[in-house]
């Protein structure tokens, strides 16, 4: 398989460190950060790294295949570009980069109710292929008009996220601004000028904005007004009541994004989703929980064979994707890697990153004598 990337940058480590580099503080640590004291984003990726693999050389082996069906749909890879929310503020047109790269990649794009490019706009890269994350919005009417939009775009599976209640305690962003509302300090300003690649790419694709937002927003807010607007348009507590008009009205796939807990995958296959994420959105939610892979474990013993199961939170290089994978995950996807490649490499930066990835997970493959990703299961050293 003849995958190039940057040699350059060989790890997802060497795009951070490059990402740090290139991007004002306040930006990189709002993609880097956890909540709280910064216990469960350590978490997700120690456990999922204590996770061992069992090799078998003396067999047979034809060869490896990423290729991966989930939903009836056969994807390049059995990895995909997570939701993230204001792509643009760590990198100009960040959004649109990842989903042309995913595209011309075959692997699920998902974009998120509040980042920087629209709805309209990925499904047009993406010819119709990407997923959308919906944040659940207070009034029915705004939640309608969104998901009408997501149909006439085409998109064929509906992610809706249950991990956010309450926004997250996040004490970096706090300290930098970046709270809802959000300020432009003297501090920032001189990190921006420090920064002049970002500055002039920012100058050039103008200031990030919520488009999939922008036709509910009204005209000249201010950032205090903004803050409001947010606070008062969305409510992410989800139950029975709210998920079940939003079934009725979905006819593509359905997805749940944030389940912790067997609690949560039993309400979804109660209320008819297609499919869960397992997630604890990146460990920007709560420092107490329990790591992502650990999730997975449980709930994919029990439920696995009922409801399509994938992971997010931990996954960040191609072996963690073989260890989520082995530990039960059908598809698993990732935003800090993705976001560390363009905020690193710009517009070569999800190419780059996908590519890196491939290579990695097919090297994992061909060592564990692994022929499909479906088969990672059988590795898991218990």
């Amino acid at each position: 398989m003849a995958i190039k990337f940057n040699t350059d940058y060989p790890s997802i480590d060497d795009l951070r460190s490059k990402a740090q580099k290139k991007i004002p503080k306040f930006a990189f640590e709002y993609l880097d950060g956890g909540c709280n004291e910064d216990v469960n984003i350590h978490r997700n990726t120690a456990d999922i790294r204590d996770i061992q693999l069992n090799p078998e050389y003396i067999k047979k082996f034809s060869g490896s295949s990423l290729k991966t069906k989930l939903f009836g749909i056969e994807y390049d890879a059995p990895f995909g570009i997570a939701p993230v929310g204001l792509q643009g503020l760590m990198w100009p047109n960040a959004p649109e980069i990842l989903a042309k790269s995913a595209f011309e990649h075959n692997i699920p794009f998902i974009l998120s109710t509040v980042t920087t490019t629209s709805i309209e706009r990925a499904s047009e890269i993406t010819e119709g292929k990407s997923w959308f994350q919906l944040y659940h919005p207070a009034e029915d009417r705004l939640r309608d008009d969104i998901i009408k939009r997501a149909e006439a775009a085409h998109c064929p599976v509906l992610v809706v996220l249950c991990d956010v209640p309450t926004f997250g305690f996040r004490p970096r962003d706090i300290r930098n601004g970046l709270a809802m509302p959000p300020k432009m300090s003297v501090k920032n300003i001189l990190q921006v000028l420090g920064k002049p690649h970002w500055a002039m790419q920012t100058l050039i694709h103008g200031q990030p904005n919520f488009e999939t937002l922008k036709p509910y927003m009204p005209k000249g807010l201010d950032l205090k007004q903004l803050g409001k607007f947010m606070d008062q348009t969305f409510n992410g507590r989800l139950n029975e009541e709210k998920i079940k008009p939003i079934r009725d009205m979905w006819k593509g796939k359905l997805v749940l994004k944030g389940v912790s807990s067997e609690y949560d995958a039993q309400q979804a296959i109660k209320l008819g989703f297609d499919g869960i994420i397992v997630s604890n959105h990146g460990g920007r939610q709560l420092d107490a929980g329990e790591s992502a892979v650990s999730s997975l474990s449980n709930i994919a013993k029990k439920y696995g064979d009922q409801i399509e199961v994938m992971m997010d939170s931990g996954v960040r290089s191609g072996p963690d994707v073989a260890r989520a994978m082995a530990s039960g995950a059908k598809f698993t996807f990732m935003g800090r890697s993705f976001m560390y490649g363009v905020s690193a490499l710009g517009k070569n930066g999800g190419d780059h990153t996908i590519s890196l990835l491939k290579t990695e997970l097919k090297q994992v493959m061909d060592q564990l004598c692994c022929e499909r990703t479906q088969d990672f299961p059988n590795h898991l050293l218990k």
